[in-house]
């Protein structure tokens, strides 16, 4: 496969992943879908894992694989889009930092569990489910200790396990496109003149 095609498969892949884990981390700004739990929202939630790390840091190397995956930079054939390749390299490395950062906190927002009240009656919020003997990821009876908001366990549980699958998807394909721009500068595209992926 080419440099230049290969780039733009892992930009045109990144780019609905970055998008996906912004959407996601905003959902997790409104407990349940509801904007009355905002108050309750756990650090993790805050720390930005979703728009900030596996977003916008994955937006510039997306854009920036698309771009070196089209026509080359100067029209110098095989040759002519060492220049886009550099930049995907470092691009890719903040890509895949944040891809990593990502994974990160949503990997320990699973392990401690949701921000919750255990009463309706008291005002008792906190991580209720990070203390128990059991993992509450594999012991659904335990989502009972949860009482507000509604529902919040397994939301935060598909949210927060979304974000930790894209994350290691995005480093794994910026770390796929450093590799892929190192052997297009070096080696150059191997398309022919004239012929672009446009």
């Amino acid at each position: 496969m080419c440099t230049g095609k290969c780039s733009r498969f892992v930009g045109l892949s990144l780019l609905p992943m970055a998008l996906m884990c912004i959407i996601a981390n905003i959902l997790l700004m409104f407990p349940n879908g509801k904007t009355s739990y905002t108050s309750h929202i756990t650090m993790q939630v805050w720390l930005m894992g979703g728009v900030v790390g596996g977003g916008l840091f994955v937006l510039c190397p997306a854009f920036a694989a698309v771009r070196a995956g089209g026509k080359g930079c100067c029209g110098e054939g095989c040759c002519g889009n060492r220049c886009r390749m550099l930049r995907t390299i470092f691009s890719s490395i903040f890509g895949a930092l944040g891809g990593f950062y990502c994974v990160v906190v949503a990997g320990t927002a699973l392990n401690d569990g949701p921000l919750c009240n255990n009463d309706a009656v008291n005002t008792d919020w906190a991580y209720h489910l990070k203390g128990l003997n059991t993992n509450y990821l594999t012991n659904s009876s335990s989502w009972g200790d949860c009482v507000e908001p509604p529902n919040i366990v397994l939301w935060n549980i598909v949210l927060f396990s979304i974000l930790l699958g894209l994350g290691a998807l995005e480093f794994l394909l910026c770390a796929i496109q450093i590799v892929n721009g190192l052997i297009g500068v070096v080696c150059g595209d191997c398309r022919k003149d004239g012929k672009n992926d446009d």
